[in-house]
Protein backbone atom coordinates (compact mmCIF):
# COMPACT_ATOMS: atom_id res chain seq x y z
CA UNK A 1 0.00 0.00 0.00
CA UNK A 2 1.34 3.67 -1.00
CA UNK A 3 0.20 6.93 0.76
CA UNK A 4 -0.78 8.93 -2.50
CA UNK A 5 -1.69 12.31 -2.64
CA UNK A 6 -3.71 13.48 -6.09
CA UNK A 7 -3.77 17.38 -7.06
CA UNK A 8 -6.76 17.55 -9.11
CA UNK A 9 -8.63 14.23 -8.51
CA UNK A 10 -12.80 15.22 -8.71
CA UNK A 11 -13.64 14.57 -12.11
CA UNK A 12 -13.11 13.16 -15.53
CA UNK A 13 -9.43 11.22 -15.66
CA UNK A 14 -8.22 12.74 -11.94
CA UNK A 15 -11.61 11.03 -10.67
CA UNK A 16 -10.34 7.62 -12.69
CA UNK A 17 -7.41 7.70 -11.17
CA UNK A 18 -8.28 8.05 -7.45
CA UNK A 19 -10.91 5.23 -8.12
CA UNK A 20 -8.40 2.72 -9.71
CA UNK A 21 -5.82 3.93 -6.41
CA UNK A 22 -8.88 3.30 -3.96
CA UNK A 23 -9.59 0.12 -5.20
CA UNK A 24 -5.85 -0.96 -5.55
CA UNK A 25 -6.24 -0.27 -1.75
CA UNK A 26 -3.85 2.59 -1.33
CA UNK A 27 -4.00 5.11 1.43
CA UNK A 28 -4.99 8.08 -0.98
CA UNK A 29 -5.43 11.99 -0.25
CA UNK A 30 -6.51 14.43 -2.48
CA UNK A 31 -6.51 18.23 -2.43
CA UNK A 32 -8.76 20.41 -4.23
CA UNK A 33 -10.35 24.25 -3.33
CA UNK A 34 -13.43 22.75 -2.31
CA UNK A 35 -15.32 24.25 -5.27
CA UNK A 36 -16.05 20.46 -6.12
CA UNK A 37 -17.52 17.99 -3.91
CA UNK A 38 -15.63 15.27 -2.72
CA UNK A 39 -17.20 11.98 -4.75
CA UNK A 40 -15.57 9.41 -2.64
CA UNK A 41 -16.40 10.14 0.53
CA UNK A 42 -14.51 8.54 3.32
CA UNK A 43 -12.67 6.17 1.11
CA UNK A 44 -10.09 8.81 0.73
CA UNK A 45 -8.86 12.15 2.96
CA UNK A 46 -9.47 15.30 1.49
CA UNK A 47 -7.30 18.26 1.82
CA UNK A 48 -9.01 21.46 0.97
CA UNK A 49 -6.95 24.54 -0.30
CA UNK A 50 -5.99 26.84 -3.06
CA UNK A 51 -2.72 25.54 -4.18
CA UNK A 52 -1.52 28.55 -5.46
CA UNK A 53 -1.75 30.03 -1.34
CA UNK A 54 1.93 28.69 -1.64
CA UNK A 55 1.84 29.40 2.37
CA UNK A 56 -1.49 27.68 3.08
CA UNK A 57 -0.50 24.45 1.26
CA UNK A 58 2.90 24.15 3.19
CA UNK A 59 0.78 24.02 6.24
CA UNK A 60 -1.98 21.94 5.02
CA UNK A 61 0.78 18.94 4.06
CA UNK A 62 3.44 20.08 6.42
CA UNK A 63 4.59 16.77 8.55
CA UNK A 64 3.38 14.13 5.81
CA UNK A 65 5.23 12.20 3.38
CA UNK A 66 3.54 10.39 0.53
CA UNK A 67 5.06 7.95 -1.65
CA UNK A 68 3.85 9.37 -5.17
CA UNK A 69 2.02 12.62 -5.50
CA UNK A 70 -0.22 13.09 -9.06
CA UNK A 71 -0.49 16.92 -10.16
CA UNK A 72 -3.10 17.18 -12.59
CA UNK A 73 -3.49 21.05 -12.15
CA UNK A 74 0.09 22.89 -12.44
CA UNK A 75 0.17 24.97 -15.36
CA UNK A 76 2.90 27.45 -14.78
CA UNK A 77 6.61 27.76 -13.22
CA UNK A 78 5.54 29.39 -10.56
CA UNK A 79 3.44 26.90 -9.33
CA UNK A 80 6.01 23.88 -10.09
CA UNK A 81 8.74 25.78 -7.95
CA UNK A 82 6.62 26.00 -4.75
CA UNK A 83 5.64 22.79 -5.05
CA UNK A 84 9.60 21.92 -5.03
CA UNK A 85 10.13 24.30 -2.75
CA UNK A 86 6.97 22.36 -0.66
CA UNK A 87 7.89 18.67 -1.51
CA UNK A 88 11.71 18.25 -1.67
CA UNK A 89 12.81 15.27 0.87
CA UNK A 90 8.74 14.94 1.77
CA UNK A 91 7.72 12.29 -1.36
CA UNK A 92 8.99 9.22 -3.16
CA UNK A 93 8.08 10.78 -6.57
CA UNK A 94 5.94 12.87 -8.93
CA UNK A 95 3.53 12.59 -12.06
CA UNK A 96 2.74 15.70 -13.64
CA UNK A 97 0.39 16.00 -15.91
CA UNK A 98 1.61 17.72 -18.92
CA UNK A 99 0.20 17.87 -22.39
CA UNK A 100 0.49 17.07 -26.87
CA UNK A 101 0.73 21.18 -26.49
CA UNK A 102 4.27 21.18 -25.50
CA UNK A 103 5.09 20.05 -28.80
CA UNK A 104 4.15 22.52 -32.35
CA UNK A 105 1.45 21.37 -34.33
CA UNK A 106 3.54 21.44 -37.73
CA UNK A 107 2.61 17.89 -39.29
CA UNK A 108 5.03 15.79 -37.66
CA UNK A 109 4.75 13.19 -35.54
CA UNK A 110 6.20 14.20 -32.01
CA UNK A 111 8.06 11.66 -29.85
CA UNK A 112 9.60 12.92 -26.21
CA UNK A 113 12.93 14.25 -28.08
CA UNK A 114 10.93 16.98 -29.64
CA UNK A 115 10.81 18.79 -26.44
CA UNK A 116 13.49 18.41 -23.91
CA UNK A 117 12.34 20.10 -20.46
CA UNK A 118 15.63 19.49 -19.13
CA UNK A 119 17.42 22.16 -21.02
CA UNK A 120 14.36 24.64 -21.60
CA UNK A 121 15.11 28.42 -20.67
CA UNK A 122 13.63 28.79 -17.38
CA UNK A 123 11.47 31.81 -17.03
CA UNK A 124 9.28 32.20 -13.66
CA UNK A 125 5.56 33.42 -14.06
CA UNK A 126 2.16 32.71 -13.11
CA UNK A 127 -0.79 31.11 -15.22
CA UNK A 128 -2.00 33.98 -16.75
CA UNK A 129 1.27 34.92 -18.62
CA UNK A 130 2.13 32.04 -20.57
CA UNK A 131 -0.21 30.01 -23.46
CA UNK A 132 -1.68 27.07 -21.98
CA UNK A 133 1.13 24.67 -23.90
CA UNK A 134 3.92 27.59 -22.72
CA UNK A 135 2.88 26.96 -19.34
CA UNK A 136 3.39 23.38 -19.05
CA UNK A 137 6.39 23.82 -20.85
CA UNK A 138 8.10 26.06 -18.54
CA UNK A 139 6.67 23.71 -15.31
CA UNK A 140 8.30 20.44 -17.01
CA UNK A 141 11.43 22.66 -17.19
CA UNK A 142 10.70 23.53 -13.54
CA UNK A 143 10.44 20.38 -12.31
CA UNK A 144 12.86 18.54 -13.94
CA UNK A 145 15.63 21.24 -12.82
CA UNK A 146 14.35 21.63 -9.18
CA UNK A 147 12.98 18.59 -8.03
CA UNK A 148 14.99 16.26 -5.58
CA UNK A 149 12.49 13.36 -6.25
CA UNK A 150 11.86 11.40 -9.43
CA UNK A 151 9.33 12.80 -11.91
CA UNK A 152 7.38 11.88 -14.77
CA UNK A 153 6.14 14.32 -16.94
CA UNK A 154 3.14 12.80 -18.42
CA UNK A 155 2.41 14.67 -22.05
CA UNK A 156 -1.41 13.84 -23.11
CA UNK A 157 -3.27 14.75 -26.23
CA UNK A 158 -7.17 15.77 -26.03
CA UNK A 159 -8.86 13.49 -23.44
CA UNK A 160 -11.65 12.12 -24.57
CA UNK A 161 -15.19 10.69 -22.66
CA UNK A 162 -19.18 10.75 -22.32
CA UNK A 163 -18.06 12.80 -19.38
CA UNK A 164 -15.58 15.39 -20.71
CA UNK A 165 -16.57 18.78 -18.49
CA UNK A 166 -14.86 21.05 -21.48
CA UNK A 167 -17.20 18.90 -23.92
CA UNK A 168 -14.91 19.37 -26.65
CA UNK A 169 -15.99 16.42 -28.45
CA UNK A 170 -19.79 17.27 -27.30
CA UNK A 171 -19.35 20.47 -29.29
CA UNK A 172 -18.92 18.32 -32.70
CA UNK A 173 -22.12 16.10 -31.97
CA UNK A 174 -24.36 18.88 -30.61
CA UNK A 175 -23.65 21.07 -33.29
CA UNK A 176 -23.99 18.15 -36.12
CA UNK A 177 -27.02 16.98 -34.38
CA UNK A 178 -28.77 20.86 -34.37
CA UNK A 179 -27.54 21.64 -37.92
CA UNK A 180 -25.37 24.14 -36.99
CA UNK A 181 -22.10 25.44 -38.49
CA UNK A 182 -18.84 24.30 -37.29
CA UNK A 183 -15.73 26.45 -38.30
CA UNK A 184 -12.12 24.40 -39.19
CA UNK A 185 -8.90 25.93 -40.07
CA UNK A 186 -7.82 22.60 -42.00
CA UNK A 187 -10.21 19.28 -42.53
CA UNK A 188 -7.20 17.08 -43.87
CA UNK A 189 -5.43 17.63 -40.21
CA UNK A 190 -4.81 14.51 -38.35
CA UNK A 191 -4.90 14.09 -34.35
CA UNK A 192 -3.98 12.06 -31.63
CA UNK A 193 -6.47 11.39 -28.52
CA UNK A 194 -6.86 9.15 -25.16
CA UNK A 195 -9.36 8.30 -23.89
CA UNK A 196 -10.62 9.14 -19.89
CA UNK A 197 -10.00 5.50 -18.90
CA UNK A 198 -6.69 4.92 -20.20
CA UNK A 199 -5.64 8.34 -19.21
CA UNK A 200 -5.97 7.15 -15.59
CA UNK A 201 -4.69 4.09 -16.09
CA UNK A 202 -1.44 5.60 -17.67
CA UNK A 203 -0.62 7.82 -14.78
CA UNK A 204 -1.47 4.94 -12.25
CA UNK A 205 1.11 2.98 -14.12
CA UNK A 206 3.20 5.79 -14.44
CA UNK A 207 2.88 6.43 -10.58
CA UNK A 208 3.83 2.93 -9.17
CA UNK A 209 6.30 1.48 -12.06
CA UNK A 210 10.14 2.61 -11.57
CA UNK A 211 9.90 4.86 -15.04
CA UNK A 212 11.19 8.69 -14.88
CA UNK A 213 11.14 11.55 -17.24
CA UNK A 214 9.24 12.38 -19.98
CA UNK A 215 6.72 9.62 -21.49
CA UNK A 216 3.89 10.47 -24.47
CA UNK A 217 0.27 8.58 -23.89
CA UNK A 218 -2.17 8.08 -26.53
CA UNK A 219 -4.42 5.69 -28.37
CA UNK A 220 -2.62 3.98 -31.30
CA UNK A 221 -3.65 5.61 -34.71
CA UNK A 222 -4.66 9.08 -35.58
CA UNK A 223 -7.75 10.57 -37.19
CA UNK A 224 -8.48 13.42 -39.53
CA UNK A 225 -10.69 15.93 -38.54
CA UNK A 226 -12.69 15.27 -42.19
CA UNK A 227 -12.81 11.48 -41.09
CA UNK A 228 -13.60 12.50 -37.22
CA UNK A 229 -16.96 14.57 -38.27
CA UNK A 230 -17.64 11.81 -40.71
CA UNK A 231 -18.06 9.40 -37.57
CA UNK A 232 -20.47 12.06 -36.26
CA UNK A 233 -22.56 12.47 -39.27
CA UNK A 234 -23.09 8.52 -38.99
CA UNK A 235 -23.97 8.68 -35.39
CA UNK A 236 -26.23 11.66 -36.04
CA UNK A 237 -27.64 11.33 -39.49
CA UNK A 238 -27.19 14.49 -39.98
CA UNK A 239 -25.14 16.23 -42.42
CA UNK A 240 -22.25 18.61 -41.16
CA UNK A 241 -22.23 22.19 -42.21
CA UNK A 242 -18.39 23.34 -42.61
CA UNK A 243 -16.73 26.50 -42.74
CA UNK A 244 -12.95 26.60 -42.98
CA UNK A 245 -13.48 29.98 -41.30
CA UNK A 246 -15.82 31.28 -38.66
CA UNK A 247 -16.01 32.92 -35.62
CA UNK A 248 -15.06 31.80 -31.83
CA UNK A 249 -18.62 30.89 -31.52
CA UNK A 250 -18.53 28.06 -34.42
CA UNK A 251 -14.58 27.31 -34.28
CA UNK A 252 -14.36 23.58 -33.45
CA UNK A 253 -12.04 23.81 -30.27
CA UNK A 254 -10.14 21.02 -32.96
CA UNK A 255 -9.19 23.75 -34.94
CA UNK A 256 -5.69 23.24 -35.86
CA UNK A 257 -3.61 24.73 -38.67
CA UNK A 258 -1.84 20.62 -39.28
CA UNK A 259 -1.66 17.92 -38.00
CA UNK A 260 -0.90 17.37 -34.05
CA UNK A 261 -0.25 13.61 -32.72
CA UNK A 262 2.48 11.52 -30.74
CA UNK A 263 3.79 8.54 -30.88
CA UNK A 264 3.99 6.22 -27.91
CA UNK A 265 6.77 3.80 -28.47
CA UNK A 266 8.90 4.82 -25.23
CA UNK A 267 5.69 4.17 -23.08
CA UNK A 268 5.35 0.81 -25.04
CA UNK A 269 8.89 -0.19 -24.80
CA UNK A 270 8.47 0.67 -20.84
CA UNK A 271 4.99 -1.74 -20.66
CA UNK A 272 2.67 0.19 -21.23
CA UNK A 273 -0.12 -1.34 -23.87
CA UNK A 274 -2.64 1.48 -25.55
CA UNK A 275 -5.94 1.17 -26.79
CA UNK A 276 -6.59 1.47 -30.84
CA UNK A 277 -8.22 4.49 -31.34
CA UNK A 278 -10.28 3.35 -34.30
CA UNK A 279 -11.97 0.74 -31.77
CA UNK A 280 -13.35 3.08 -29.32
CA UNK A 281 -14.10 6.53 -30.81
CA UNK A 282 -17.42 5.11 -32.76
CA UNK A 283 -19.00 3.63 -29.72
CA UNK A 284 -17.63 7.02 -27.59
CA UNK A 285 -19.90 9.89 -30.32
CA UNK A 286 -22.74 7.35 -30.78
CA UNK A 287 -22.94 7.70 -26.67
CA UNK A 288 -22.47 11.12 -26.81
CA UNK A 289 -24.92 11.26 -29.70
CA UNK A 290 -27.68 10.21 -27.20
CA UNK A 291 -27.82 12.93 -25.04
CA UNK A 292 -29.18 15.14 -28.53
CA UNK A 293 -31.23 13.04 -30.18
Amino acid sequence: MKSILVLGGTRFFGRKLVELLVAEGHDVTIVTRGQLANPFGEKVKHIIVDRRDTKAFAKAVEGQYYDIVYDNICYSPNEAKAFCDIFNGNIGKLVFTSTLATYAADGLAKSEEDFNPYAYDIQMGETEEFSYGEGKRQAEAVFFNYAQFPVVAVRFPIVMGVDDYTERLHFHVKHVANEEPIGFINMDAEMSFILAEEAGRFLQWAGLTDVEGPFNAAAHGTISLKDLIILVEQATGKTAKIALVGNDEIRSPYAIPASWYMTVTKAEEAGFIFSKLAEWLPGLIEEITKQYN
